[in-house]
């Protein structure tokens, strides 16, 4: 379990610092993200997610603290995991499902569904 666990801290780490290297490193190159808040399901590449993150401004970069927390692990078998997880960048606070399988190079994000929970006020 701590493997898994270093792999979701290394996820929130790169969230919170928009540091690609972090998140390449923790997501499966085939993986992809998708959410349906608006309605439609929207799916996208990881290379995308990638491009678009490394273009904001990240939240350990104006002084945030780090709020992200792990809700729910559950084990599908030894090499299989969803994670659910609650993350804050800037207002925002995301509840994400992370699937993880564990291969030779250790946990990688196979696919992530996010939900826009709430956005907190100043």
């Amino acid at each position: 379990m701590k493997d898994l666990l270093e792999a979701v801290h290394l996820y929130f780490e790169g969230i919170h610092e928009c540091d690609v290297s972090k998140l390449k490193e923790v997501f499966h190159p085939e993986s992809s993200l998708f959410d349906a808040d608006n309605g439609n399901i929207f799916v996208e590449t990881i290379d995308s997610f990638l491009e678009d993150l490394s273009m904001r401004t990240s939240p350990a970069s104006v002084g945030q603290i780090m709020k992200s927390e792990v809700l729910m692990i559950d084990y599908l078998s030894p090499i299989s995991s969803s994670v659910k997880i609650r993350i804050q960048t800037h207002k925002n606070v995301f509840v994400d499902h992370l699937a993880f399988v564990k291969g030779q190079n250790g946990w990688k994000i196979v696919s992530k569904v996010w939900h826009l929970e709430k956005e907190e006020k100043e």
